[in-house]
């Protein structure tokens, strides 16, 4: 055996025995007649002693790089100075035997946690940066929570079937990756978005608790909290109503909560209509652990010739409490924050709530004391607190205001990544309009349910149709969503039509799973929350890149495997593809 132990076992109880470790090279250092090397594997860090007694053994000690891998043979002996900061630090091994099993070149940064690498050069030696113990942590987290879900779930009846990887193209929604057949020339595969058409199959098929982990792909703009390939808990069920699949997934976190982070939620989750979230907060994944809610305006300040107000469609604000003491600078940076590119506002108005009771604001001359003091009072401000107020059309003043409150929330400190606060989103729209194109699409999928209720506006308003979907979001990041599916043809075909699907198109898009629906299909819904975005949640990360073991960049390349790349003209040809350049 290379080892014996691993370099994060040993403690004092193991004084005197001889064991044997290997792992890679942390550092060296000599002091005296003394070497000092520590060891590192995935296990944690142990210190290697080499003493002068063995000349020979401290001259090799002394020539070891960075990262060499190595093993050693010594007897465990208790640290005189002690190192309180790690596990194995009241003990070290006074080496024997040293065998160099390969020696490494001087890696492109330090293999620590505050490393002096950048982004782009941690990609391009993922290897290496998965080394670091922070990293590494978040894989073992990523770990212990797939496994933790695979065992609660099991527990609840549900049954993992691994579905395809290579299906039709669906290109409703996001963009699919498209992959050529050589054996049917001229025809595509696509990777899966989701699963979705295929568990709805097995819920057909009688396996009425079904879930995956499940690898999906989407060709789509990149950011934080997406990735062209990432990975879901996907889950549907059959025979259950909206309140079913609450329950049960609103379980299933309370259990990784009190599994992962030791918070034990006894209280049901919070939940909100679709239409309070966008009104008190601009979003349909608010982060509500504060509040900040949004005040509307436009009656209240209308009349008083400021055209700004009077042109609006929507004239909403803020109240910041404690922050009247912002200075015109920080006011400043702030109408600049929300005049960026990204966000559109065209200005800011304040409205300092002051300790003696009077109100010092950007439009004192449109608007009185009096006429303040009222505007104060819808926002409950205090002495102290700062009114912060955006106007313009609805939709876009909206966003805008979110993106305000959780800058304005972040400099206050109040989006503390160890405080949790869940929320189901309800009753979304089924459908959304798209003023480019001229028509509605699913807000979610073609195969969502909508509400019972309202059925019948399928007929005369469809914008008014709520679905009967959800959403969990904790902390303004939306960890997961479903919908209650259409199981009857009859209002599946009604859907397909309403979103523009002749009966043709929606037969050679969807006839298998309308084909499927005519043998027999449950009531049926699901859920499927991002792995990728839990595990970040639970490991406070700013990105879920640093939960995956090798991710893409922000252009979506791989830049240590340098993919995508170009293919040899061979495979070209035996695709039957030839490439265009623009």
């Amino acid at each position: 055996m290379f080892r014996t132990y691993t370099c994060g076992e040993l403690r004092s109880s193991d004084a005197k025995k001889t064991v044997t470790l290997a792992g890679w090279v942390q550092r060296v250092r000599k002091m005296g007649g003394m070497t000092f090397v520590d060891i590192r594997d995935r296990y944690g860090i142990t210190q290697l002693v080499f003493t002068d007694s063995n000349a020979e053994l401290c001259e090799k000690a002394n020539k070891l790089g960075r990262e060499y891998v190595i093993q050693v043979i010594g007897e465990v002996a208790i640290r005189s100075s002690k190192n309180q900061n790690i596990p194995t630090g009241e003990i070290e091994i006074i080496v024997s035997q040293i065998n160099i099993l390969n020696e490494a070149k001087t890696p492109p940064f330090t293999i620590e946690d505050n490393t002096d690498g950048g982004d782009d050069i941690r990609m391009k030696y993922r290897y290496l940066d998965l080394r670091r113990s922070v990293v590494r942590a978040n894989l073992e987290l990523r770990h212990r929570i797939a496994f933790e879900v695979r065992r609660y779930l099991d527990t609840l009846g549900f049954m993992e079937v691994e579905t395809p990887i290579l299906i039709g193209s669906t290109p409703e929604g996001a963009r699919d990756f498209v992959v050529p057949s050589r054996m049917n020339q001229g025809e595509f595969y696509a990777l899966p978005q989701s699963p979705q058409t295929l568990k709805q199959l097995l819920m057909v098929s009688g396996f009425d608790r079904y879930f995956q982990i499940a690898k999906c792909f989407r060709d789509e703009d990149l950011r934080a909290d997406r990735q062209p390939e990432f990975t879901q808990i996907d889950c549907e069920m059959s025979f259950i109503e909206q309140e079913d699949i609450l329950q049960t997934f609103e379980g299933m976190m309370k259990h990784l909560f009190r599994f992962v982070k030791n918070i034990d939620f006894t209280e049901p989750f919070l939940r909100m209509t679709w239409h309070d979230a966008m009104k008190y907060y601009g979003s349909d994944k608010p982060d509500i652990r504060f509040e900040m809610k949004f005040v509307e305006l436009k009656e209240a300040v209308s009349g008083h010739d400021f055209v700004v107000f009077d042109s609006a469609d929507y004239v909403g604000g803020i109240c910041a409490e404690n922050c009247a003491n912002y200075t015109r600078k920080q006011i400043d940076e702030l109408t600049e924050f929300v005049k960026r590119p990204q966000i559109g506002a065209k200005g800011l108005v304040y409205i300092r709530c002051e300790n003696d009771g009077s109100y010092k604001s950007s439009i004192d001359k449109f608007y009185s004391q009096d006429d303040l003091k009222l505007i104060a009072e819808k926002f409950s401000a205090h002495a102290g607190d700062l009114i912060l107020i955006l106007a313009g059309g609805q939709i876009k003043t909206q966003k805008a205001l979110c993106e305000l409150r959780l800058e304005i929330a972040g400099r206050l400190g109040l989006r503390n990544k160890e405080i949790f606060a869940p929320l189901w989103v309800i009753d979304f729209p089924l459908f959304e309009w798209d003023d480019e194109t001229s028509r509605y699409y699913a807000t979610h999928h073609p195969f969502t349910s909508p509400k019972p209720e309202d059925i019948h506006l399928l007929e005369s308003n469809i914008g008014e149709v709520r679905a009967n979907a959800y959403d969990m979001v904790i902390n303004g990041v939306e960890l997961g969503g479903g919908s209650i599916r259409i199981h009857d043809s009859k209002l599946q075909n009604k859907m397909f039509e309403l979103l523009g699907f002749t009966p043709e198109k929606a037969q050679a898009q969807f006839g298998f799973l309308m084909n499927a629906f005519c043998y027999g299909a449950p009531p049926h819904g699901g859920l499927a929350f991002g792995l990728d975005r839990l595990v970040s949640l639970f490991a406070g990360l700013d990105s879920i890149r640093d939960c995956i073991a090798f991710p893409k960049n922000n252009s979506g390349r791989d830049v240590m495997l340098d993919a995508p790349g170009i293919i040899d003209d061979s495979q070209l040809d035996e695709l039957a593809l030839k490439i265009v350049k623009n």
